[in-house]
């Protein structure tokens, strides 16, 4: 998300560190890129003009004329500019008592209401330590309830639902009265999609509304419909005074415009962004860290937030004792790559760490990653344990066993190995540690880069030499 924006911001700010000072000179060229950048991302024009304006404001401050750091004191006033567009936003979801809190979703056609009310009911009952209730009412889209039922039955979630009936306003009321009955903490409402413009159907999603009074109603919207989104949210607004907005598919827009319009052009928050099409893949959303992301400054927090739900502390010591050893072996490594995929994946955690934004463009992607489980899974235990056994022979029949080449075999043993060193000697602390680690930041061990590599297939194309021509 955001990559031409993070792209083209960052090369202002590389061009504005050039200057000795800033003046209004040059930070009238800037923001002109600054605008032209935003524009690019389908952002809002009324907002990029209020924010390159206010940007401008700040920057022509006192303290900033005098600053030796012109790129450094812009990056900051972005940043302050950006959070700001963005928030301030509660992401707390507010639960009644005596329950349930009654939480009503509503959104365009294909907007992913309905995966969403998934995802959301997972959070509320993970991180809430709620009992959720899905009621299925969407009665307009053929086989909605059914995909309702298969999340809930993923998720180990209920779900309410009346076949053969189309009352919409009946099927939300006797959902929430089941609520009620049984004991559920939060009834979530997955309303029909619909056009703003379609009067009838509008109709009866306030109607819907009225006779469930929900305590929260928060609007779906496609990010990848830019400013599209922002409008509905705003005629959705009109009929049904929102609490907030779930962005969804952010993960596939890399211009992001509808994240920086929807508060100042509706006014109502963003709430949760959706970031990939797995069920715990929903996110608060944070404006200051979003901003940090943005401008390539990372999100430490959430990296950290991340870490915490796959931290187990005993296994991380006996992992921290293996690598000062240099007894890390593929089955170690195996643990680790599962982590990381629930964390979201390489690329997706390199982008939050400060200035490893260009690393997280490596396409090191799911089904790489299952490539390389695929080879180690090829291994022996044995092998697996120590992979100094691993020779010529041994890699022959692991690619067999795998269906790669044995030199892609060869290569991540290799790569494995020269690790392995590196986390020794990183382990071990002292002058060779801070050496290792400086190779590491420098590309000089590129483990990233030789993962990925021996996930790929390599097309190797054998040129055979023509025969001599025999001298007559």
């Amino acid at each position: 998300m955001f990559d031409a924006l993070s792209q083209k911001l960052n090369g202002v700010f590389r061009s504005l560190s050039g200057r000795g000072k800033i003046t209004e000179a040059n930070i009238s060229d800037a923001m002109r890129d600054v605008r032209k950048a935003l524009l690019e991302a389908d952002v809002n024009y009324h907002v990029v003009k209020q924010f390159c304006k206010d940007v401008q404001t700040a920057a022509m401050g006192a303290e900033v004329i005098k600053s030796l750091h012109p790129g450094q004191v812009m990056v900051k006033i972005v940043q302050d500019e950006l959070t700001r567009l963005m928030g301030p936003v509660d992401t707390r979801v507010y639960y009644v008592s005596p329950g349930p809190t009654i939480v009503m979703l509503a959104g365009l056609q294909g907007s992913g209401k309905t995966t969403t009310a998934g995802k959301l009911a997972r959070y509320m009952r993970d991180k809430n330590h709620k009992k959720p209730l899905l009621v299925a009412n969407d009665l307009q889209r053929p086989a909605a309830i059914d995909q309702l039922c298969t999340l809930g039955e993923q998720l180990g979630i209920a779900v309410y639902k009346e076949d053969g009936v189309k009352d919409a306003v009946r099927v939300a009321t006797n959902g929430i009265k089941h609520a009620k009955q049984s004991g559920y903490d939060v009834v979530l409402l997955d309303t029909a999609g619909r056009l703003h413009v379609d009067e009838d159907m509008m109709n009866e999603i306030a109607a819907v509304s009225k006779a469930t009074n929900p305590h929260q109603i928060f609007l779906v919207c496609d990010a990848m419909t830019g400013q599209d989104a922002v409008n509905s949210a705003k005629e959705f607004n009109d009929r049904l005074e929102l609490d907030g907005v779930i962005l969804t598919k952010l993960d596939g827009d890399a211009r992001g415009g509808a994240a920086l319009s929807v508060k100042a052009v509706t006014g109502k928050p963003i709430k949760f962004i959706g970031v990939g099409e797995k069920l715990d893949n929903i996110e608060e959303f944070h404006p200051d860290r979003m901003a940090g992301r943005i401008l390539g400054m990372g999100d430490i927090v959430s990296l950290v937030e991340k870490a915490q739900e796959q931290y187990d502390e005993e296994q991380a010591k006996k992992m921290q004792v293996k690598m000062a050893k240099g007894t890390f072996g593929f089955d170690d490594f195996l643990k680790q790559m599962q982590s990381v995929r629930k964390m979201g994946g390489f690329s997706s955690l390199l982008k939050m760490l400060p200035g490893m934004g260009g690393l997280g463009e490596m396409n090191v992607d799911d089904r790489e990653m299952s490539q390389i489980e695929g080879i180690v899974h090829s291994m022996t235990a044995a092998e697996r344990s120590d992979p100094d056994l691993i020779d010529a022979s041994r890699r022959r029949r692991i690619a067999r066993g795998c269906g790669r080449d044995s030199q892609d075999v060869a290569g991540l043993v290799k790569t494995f190995r020269r690790s392995r060193e590196m986390m020794k000697a990183i382990s071990g602390g002292g002058a060779g540690g801070m050496n290792a680690l400086k190779g590491m930041m420098s590309g000089k061990t590129d483990m990233f880069s030789a993962m990925s590599a021996a996930g790929k297939t390599k097309q190797r194309s054998k040129r055979k030499k023509p025969p001599r021509k025999k001298r007559r």
